[in-house]
This record gives structure tokens, sequence and C-alpha cells, in this order.
């Protein structure tokens, strides 16, 4: 079944989107006359799963999924590589927002926050919508197109977590070395869990958590330590 919905997708402004609808002929008995981008992205996503990726699925398939003709995917998009793009940016836009917000609500200390974030992670790892599936998927088994669009998501999760550390390391008046190189290693580790984690049944989740959690708590002391001059700094 497909997801009932997915966040908005700004409209296609090019000639492709002003086309007309699709004509009877076109639709035919059991088919849909018209059809959005978010029906589309969500049809895909119906069709993604353990061992499916974006990489394997025909335009075909995706069109007979929404309950369209073949030919009235192009009213949305060019090919299957700008849906996948699209479905990845909305991938990343959503669990920013999910994961931001869990950061945002953690009132304790940096163990608070950190487990926050970690649960939610892990939350979105079994989430019915399968959009983190999206990301931690294309960015090993898909084009260069679409590991190229899930590395400008890692760069924007690592962005928001730089100041977020920042945010905190102000507060505690605790330094980070490398704020940036924090956030990297700190998205790159929770990510590349994740993509095990896929496999993984939900009964380890209690223990992905808390290693998890440890292993970024381990990063940060670390980069706290070498701020403090604790430790030297590689040259």
């Amino acid at each position: 079944m497909m997801p009932s919905s997915l966040p908005a997708i700004p409209a296609r402004t090019d000639a492709m989107s002003q086309t007309a609808l699709p004509t009877a002929e076109e639709h035919g008995p059991g088919r849909k006359a018209s059809i959005s981008r978010e029906d589309l992205l969500a049809a895909a996503l119906s069709l993604i799963g353990p061992h499916r990726s974006l990489s394997t699925l025909s335009l075909r398939e995706v069109a007979r999924e929404a309950g369209i003709a073949p030919n009235s995917f192009y009213r949305q998009f060019r090919d299957m590589d700008e849906l996948a793009v699209a479905l990845i940016d909305v991938a990343g836009r959503s669990l920013r927002k999910i994961i931001g917000e869990a950061r945002q609500r953690a009132t304790g200390g940096e163990r608070s926050v950190v487990r926050s974030s970690v649960e939610a992670f892990i939350e979105q790892l079994r989430a019915d919508d399968k959009l983190l599936h999206v990301l931690l998927r294309e960015g090993t088994v898909g084009s260069d197109a679409f590991k190229q669009a899930v590395d400008r998501e890692l760069y924007f999760f690592e962005e928001e977590l730089r100041i977020d550390l920042i945010r905190l390391a102000t507060r505690d008046n605790a330094p980070l070395h490398e704020p940036a190189l924090v956030s990297k290693a700190i998205t790159r580790l929770v990510f590349a869990v994740g993509a095990t984690g896929l496999d993984l049944p939900p009964e380890k989740d209690a223990e992905l958590i808390n290693q998890l959690s440890q292993m970024v708590r381990m990063i940060i002391t670390g980069s706290r330590a070498i701020a403090a001059g604790r430790y030297p700094a590689e040259k």
C-alpha cells in the first residue's frame, strides 16, 4: 500500500510541467486521469524494500503502482533518475526535521541530546514510510546521480549538526576541536551503522541504540580532550 502522505515537493516549472493531462485513451480503465508528483513518489516508496532499491525500479513499475499510463509519468518527471533524486531530497528534509526536533526537545545534558537523536534515527529506520531506507541504500547501490544526491543530504545533516554542537559546547563551556569534523564523523558513523541495522531484527534496536549512543559520545569526548590540550591533535 502506498504511504498516505509525503512532505510537499516544489512543482516543476519547465515546459514539461505545463503539458496537458493524459487523455482518456492514455489512462484507460482503472487508470487515473491525473497524478501528482507526491503520488508518484509514494508509488516508488511502496515498491522498495529490503531487496529492492530505487535503482532497480523501472518507470513502468512505478506507473503501474500509481495507476497511470507510462506516458503520464512524464507529466511530472523527465525520467526515473529525476524521480529518485526528488525522493532522496524528500527523505533528507523529512529526516533532518525529525532528528533536529529530537535534539531541540532534549532538555538534559550531552547524554540526553545524543540519546534522543539516536533514538529518533532508529525509530525512522523502522518507520513504515521507508524514507530513511532511501538514504541508506541509494548512497551505496544507486547511480552516480543518486550518490551525489545522498552526499548532498549528508552534508546538510553535517552542517545542521555542526551548528547544534557549537551551541551545546557554548552552553556547557566545553569547546570542541574541529566541530565540522566532529559533525562529519558522527553523521557518517550513524548512517553506516544504520545501513547495517536495516538487516537486523527490531529486537536488536535497544542494543543498537546503546552502542551507537556510546560511540557518538566517544567522538565528542575525544574532541573535547583535544580542544582542552589533554591529547595532541594530529598535524
